[in-house]
């Protein structure tokens, strides 16, 4: 007899074998679901301990990616029809309950509230090219959405998001090597050279029915501005700080308007002085013209009866005293940053019958300085004659509408300006000044680098049939993510055409082959009739700077949403314990959830 002994195996050995079953399973699930489909003890620590917070939203892997693309591709789409000449126009409503009509990419962006943290980067995009070019901020996001897509089919097909940003790094090399090949120098003194770049940034906004009127308006202003200071030397071409636009609804467009000087919505503070004054003599102050008060609480204590007369008379005196400092240079007019007591009116008016400015801002008074070559003094005991400015030609108090200005004009060099708008209505005159701020700022990079490149989607057809070419030479895995980068391109000539109604796969079609041609490097779509022309006969130019940050901030920023593979969004801010009172006792869940910016207040 022959007994078969079966023996059972040990506990522990069977353990083992079912942790490894488990990991196998796992392991499996991964390779055919992906990490979206994986249980929820996946996401705990060993122990079932759970990591992150009840209340806060993770995504991760594959899942995030796809999100991230989606999102970025959402607000790609929501700007697409504001490109081009043809382009639509959008309207808002902000919080306060005001109304924003405008094309303009990043005043879009700008009023929308998103949730995803991706989609709040792009909108950064936005404003990051608005601060740093001025143009192009619907092109950017278009092209930033387009990137994003096609990188999709390779994170599918299981490409490493490394191999897929080299890729583009790479391709973003070689096409700023490209575009600044295909640049064209121009002579930035001839004004005719200039508007040709400007024509097409103001051709595609909403002011482009009034002709050149912005063009001029900006242009002039850039040129005021740039007087003195190096062509090249960008902080001397400061428009932000030294050219301020001032709205006042009513009247024409026609009166729009660069003043030789600046403006400032002031009056004078007493009814006799002086509204008008040839060649004036300016000082400018920061400081009150006023008693100095104690820094600290002050008793007086008075032990007779011309106590209180004393002390008053001073207060006259020490005010006496800074009249007379100011009376020795035989002033005009003074304006200071701070208050003027009504004594003090009195000694400058009867002293020198001056006329006085009061609480002038700090930016105001720093472009009188610029347009009079006043030097703004600190204490007018120190007032010196190289401190008092004589370049302006005629101070004058003006009404327009419903108030009062004050106008420093005529002046021999001004290095400041306001540029005055006129118009129907509040909604007019403010996508006026975002199309003149987009104009100055154009106008700035022209003066500053003094090339161009052909515009309608010219530069990016060619870049993108040379990015093609390039990408023959290329071997790996690199080769499909360089090429899916010159095929994005071609989004920006796609979109014009689409949006003048054009047959999009047509043009598309012929405008690859006449850039396959010798020449065909000019020619792009016309953005009022959707056809291919020579962009040189058609005058359409756009500045270097603006094309090279469009590529850069596109490639970049989609560059590193790809190499995200982990959001954690709902973290809530911990509220600071407030002293004095009952503490109510919040409600779970009450509090908002907020996330990247709004935790930092």
């Amino acid at each position: 007899f022959f007994f078969l002994m079966i023996r059972r195996p040990p506990r522990s050995t069977q353990s083992r074998s079912s942790a490894a079953s488990d990991v196998y399973k796992r392991q499996y699930q991964r390779r055919v679901h992906g990490d979206s489909n994986l249980n929820r003890e996946d996401k705990m620590q060993p122990g079932g301990i759970v990591v992150l917070n009840t209340g806060t939203q993770r995504e991760s892997g594959r899942k995030a990616q796809l999100a991230n693309i989606n999102a970025a591709k959402a607000i790609g789409d929501t700007v697409k029809s504001t490109l081009g000449p043809r382009s639509m126009l959008k309207m808002l409503m902000d919080p306060m309950g005001g109304i924003v009509i405008t094309n303009d990419g990043n005043a879009i962006l700008r009023e929308i509230e998103v949730t995803h943290p991706a989609a709040k980067s792009m909108i950064e995009l936005s404003r990051a090219q608005d601060e740093e070019v001025g143009d192009g901020t619907t092109s950017v996001i278009i092209l930033t959405g387009e990137l994003m897509g096609t990188a999709r089919p390779f994170l599918e097909m299981n490409l490493h998001p490394s191999i897929i940003t080299g890729a583009y790094y790479r391709a973003l090399e070689e096409g700023q090597k490209l575009i600044n090949d295909l640049s064209v120098p121009i002579d930035v003194t001839k004004d005719a050279e200039v508007k040709k770049a400007l024509n097409c940034c103001i051709g595609t906004k909403f002011s482009a029915r009034w002709g050149s009127l912005v063009v001029d308006l900006a242009l002039k202003a850039v040129r005021t501005i740039s007087s003195g200071a190096h062509p090249s030397n960008k902080l001397g071409i400061d428009i932000k700080r030294y050219a301020k636009v001032e709205k006042i609804p009513g009247g024409t467009l026609d009166e729009c308007s660069v003043l030789n000087g600046v403006m400032l919505n002031k009056d004078v503070t007493h009814a006799q002085m002086r509204r008008r004054i040839e060649r004036p003599r300016v000082i400018l102050l920061d400081c009150p013209l006023e008693y100095k008060k104690g820094e600290s609480q002050t008793n007086m204590e008075m032990t007779n009866e011309t106590a209180m007369v004393d002390a008053l008379q001073e207060e006259i005196n020490e005010i006496a005293q800074m009249c007379n400092a100011i009376l020795k240079l035989k002033p005009d007019v003074v304006v200071t940053e701070k208050g003027v007591s009504d004594i003090a009116q009195h000694f400058l008016l009867k002293g020198g019958n001056v006329t006085v400015l009061r609480r002038a801002r700090k930016t105001d008074n720093n472009r009188i300085a610029r347009v009079t070559g006043a030097t703004i003094v600190n204490r007018p005991e120190e007032l010196q004659e190289s401190d008092v400015g004589t370049h302006c030609g005629l101070f004058e108090v003006r009404k327009l509408g419903d108030e009062y200005f004050t106008f420093f004009e005529q002046c021999d060099d001004p290095k400041a300006c306001s540029i005055l708008l006129r118009g129907a209505s509040k909604d007019v005159l403010n996508e006026l000044e975002r199309n003149l701020q987009d104009a100055l700022a154009v106008a700035r990079n022209i003066l500053i680098h003094g090339k161009l490149v052909p515009g309608g989607g010219a530069i990016e057809m060619e870049v993108s049939k040379r990015l093609l070419e390039k990408a023959k030479t290329i071997e790996g895995l690199q080769q499909l993510p360089f090429k899916a980068v010159a095929f994005a391109l071609e989004i920006i000539p796609k979109t014009l055409a689409q949006n003048c109604g054009a047959d999009v796969v047509r043009v598309i079609t012929e405008l690859r082959a006449k850039h396959a041609g010798a020449e065909g490097q000019f020619f792009g779509v016309e953005g009022n009739t959707g056809k291919i022309t020579d962009m040189r006969e058609a005058s359409v130019w756009e500045p270097l700077a603006v094309k090279l940050q469009t590529f850069k901030t596109a490639v970049e920023a989609s560059a590193m949403l790809l190499r995200i593979d982990d959001v954690v969004s709902g973290i809530k801010k911990k509220k600071e314990q407030k002293t004095g009172g009952p503490q109510v006792q919040q409600p779970e869940g009450g509090e908002q959830e907020t996330f990247g910016d709004a935790r930092d207040g």
